[in-house]
């Protein structure tokens, strides 16, 4: 699945990435990092548009991109990956063609079809990172539950309205037991139907999200001791004030259960679980 290692770099890789190379946390040493990583983006919607892109642009190896939607016209106000000659085609097969046009040397897997175990699981057991850029709750804590099998990280991003979240878990096996997902939002049967078609977004809001899985991303590919993992970062596009929760560990958790008590604050638990987009 993934490229053959890269163990330099080229001249064509040094002009296109150089602005990234100059920094010293990065240098050429961060960048092979980065063209020798596989990572896995599922939903290409308004966040999987910006993630996508600045992923590419940034030479990840290999992406791999899973959405089983197709293209519609309110897509168009906050899923910039996409022109109008893509209405109505998969999402996923859109989405590739336009980073394949943006960094030809970023090998991108296309699924075009919604991810579902045993298949979710196969993929995320060889991939470096996770991005949950998708728009159901199903989906997001079946990705959720499939990382925590295999301890891969997770990058997850949420928006609606004028908010957006940004979540990172580790999914690691330490002493300090590690928080998921399912941690922080537990899953529901009346979650089951639960979608963002019956509620409003900005779309600058749901790609500043994005752009920071992206971030997030390079970081921990190529500075993984940046990372302030089991946390969520909560924005608010009107006032552009952010805020910042340490996740602990539910003891009852049902996918990652430990010793460790969950005292997640009523604050965080009243916003509720925030719809992708």
């Amino acid at each position: 699945m993934s490229n053959q290692l890269m163990e330099g770099l080229s001249d064509q890789d040094f002009l296109r990435y150089s602005r990234q190379i100059m920094l010293p946390d990065i240098g050429d040493k961060g960048q092979i990092a980065l063209r020798n990583s596989t990572v896995l983006i599922i939903g290409c919607g308004g966040l999987g548009s910006s993630v996508g892109m600045y992923l590419s642009a940034s030479g990840i190896g290999t992406l791999i991109i899973a959405d089983g939607d197709k293209v519609e016209l309110s897509n168009l106000q906050r899923q910039v990956v996409y022109r109008d000659n893509n209405l109505n085609q998969n999402k996923a097969m859109a989405m590739a063609l336009q980073l394949k046009g943006l960094n030809g040397t970023t090998h991108i897997e296309v699924i075009s079809h919604k991810l579902t175990e045993p298949e979710l699981s196969r993929f995320i057991n060889q991939v470096d990172v996770v991005l949950d850029c998708s728009d159901n709750l199903p989906t997001r804590h079946e990705t959720n539950a499939a990382c925590v099998k295999h301890n891969v990280p997770l990058i997850s991003g949420a928006a609606i309205g004028w908010q957006g979240q940004l979540m990172l878990f580790s999914n690691q096996v330490t002493e300090n037991n590690t928080s998921c997902y399912h941690c922080l939002f537990p899953f529901t049967e009346s979650q089951q139907t639960q979608n963002c078609q019956s509620f409003g977004i900005v779309g600058p809001v749901v790609g500043m999200i994005g752009n920071l899985q992206a971030l997030e991303t390079i970081k921990y590919l190529t500075q993984p001791s940046y990372m302030k993992w089991d946390t969520i970062h909560q924005f608010d596009g009107r006032s552009l004030a952010w805020s910042s929760i340490k996740i602990p560990k539910d003891s009852q958790c049902s996918i990652c259960a430990s010793t460790v008590t969950n005292d997640v604050s009523r604050e965080t638990h009243s916003k509720g679980e925030t719809c992708h987009e």
